[in-house]
């Protein structure tokens, strides 16, 4: 069960100043739209129970009839991981990591919206919201919240200081379903400039990858106030007209690009049938589990063992959280809402403000060739040797000095 008290000032600057601690307040949440409420989380027992109960119970098909991962995880691969998560998994110790974060819930445009709020001791340290894509959650950013934070216990000096903000896109994890048509990156990025101005920044920068870097290019194109550049490590420069004759870097992309759409049934069914997902993946923790250990695989460099590039604690915590918050059918809505916003165009459109770009090399590649077309102030860009898609998370201290480099300049205003 979630829990919520109303934070005031005072309890807000002693939860966020430097601590990692979570606030006991208690008292009854106000009705006030603008409340900034404080949240925690405990699953009940009886969910937990639940949870065993049917991996106990599972069917399983019989053994595929491919090589490797043609066809989805192997059978044998997927039953190693439900076998753990069955018998020495432990959600109550990511339960109380989540818990020693400051989190609040707070309602924007008619939606609970969660997030995780870290300040750093540091002074002047530059304000960023980080968003996260699918098929991850604030979770994503854990193991980079103390370094971005915290740079002098890191290894880095206190100038690469950064307060952070870290939301649950609508839909998922601990942030509110919506109940209608229409939060798509550009809704959502509304949402996260109000939250930006709500929590009292009247400076800061914004990053994303996979769905949070449409999220954040969104942010960029309507001039979130105080917004003053984005960092993306999914950048989208691919033109909505192809041209016959490609450049090297631009035949890569468009030959991934490719590939992608071909193999990736996931995201045709997430974007055209949602709820038929949500049936299967809400009453199944397998289906869950091997729905998104699929992409655990493909997002790490499709070695057919994600657990040499990610714990196997680490992804079975992402599809606990899944699994517990029943956001199946409600994340994948989010395609859905992307591609009609989309219409068909292969990027979501010219940002006019400061663009800085890593490039991990087991991510959907990107060209430069086509970046400036896209980003005309592009800033910083850099293709790293190690990383994919779950950057944040596979190679943490490659993804802090990533943002530390790209908003460096940024510092003095």
């Amino acid at each position: 069960m979630a829990s919520h008290a109303v934070a005031t000032r005072r309890e807000l600057l002693l939860r966020c100043v430097g601590s990692l601690v979570l606030a006991s307040a208690t008292s009854p949440a106000q009705d006030d739209d603008n409340a900034v409420v404080t949240f925690s989380y405990r699953a009940s027992d009886d969910a937990l129970l639940d949870l065993r109960r049917r991996l106990e119970q599972t069917r399983w098909p019989e053994h595929e009839t491919g090589q490797g991962w043609e066809q989805g995880p192997p059978l044998r691969k997927l039953q190693q991981v439900v076998a753990y998560w069955r018998t020495d998994y432990n959600w109550r110790r990511c339960e109380a990591e989540l818990n020693r974060w400051p989190q609040f819930k707070t309602t924007i445009d008619g939606l609970g919206i969660h997030f995780i709020h870290v300040r750093s001791r540091h002074p002047n340290a530059l304000p960023m919201i980080l968003t996260h894509g699918w098929p991850s959650t604030a979770l994503l950013f854990r193991d980079v919240i103390g370094p971005l934070t915290d740079p002098t216990a890191r290894g880095g000096t206190a100038v690469d200081a950064f307060d952070v903000v870290i939301p649950s896109l609508p839909g998922f994890g601990f942030s509110d379903k919506p109940a209608a048509r229409g939060w798509n990156a550009d809704r959502t990025a509304r949402a996260w400039a109000q939250l930006m101005q709500r929590l009292g920044y009247a400076r800061y920068v914004a990053q994303g990858g996979d769905w949070g870097a449409f999220v954040t290019t969104a942010m960029a194109q309507q001039h979130a106030p105080g917004l003053a550049a984005i960092h993306l490590n999914f950048a989208q420069t691919v033109p909505d007209e192809i041209p016959a004759d490609l450049l090297p870097d631009q035949k890569r992309v468009i030959d991934a690009l490719k590939a992608f759409r071909e193999k990736r049934a996931y995201s045709q069914l997430q974007a055209t049938q949602p709820q038929l997902a949500g049936y299967m993946l809400s009453d199944s923790p397998v289906a869950q589990a091997a729905w998104i250990y699929d992409l655990f695989n493909a997002g790490t460099g499709e070695t057919g063992d994600p657990e040499s590039r990610l714990s196997r604690d680490a992804m079975l915590d992402e599809i606990t959280l899944y699994w517990l918050t029943n956001s199946a059918a409600s994340s994948a809505r989010f395609y859905l809402e992307q591609k009609a916003a989309l219409n068909g165009r292969n990027n979501p459109g010219i940002v006019d403000l400061p663009v800085g770009v890593s490039v991990f090399p087991h991510d959907l590649p990107t060209a430069r060739s086509w970046a400036s077309a896209v980003y005309p102030r592009l800033f910083y860009w850099n293709e790293l040797d190690r990383g994919g898609h779950f950057a944040s998370l596979e190679v943490p201290d490659l993804f802090t000095e990533e943002l530390r480099r790209c908003f460096r300049s940024l510092r003095s205003g």
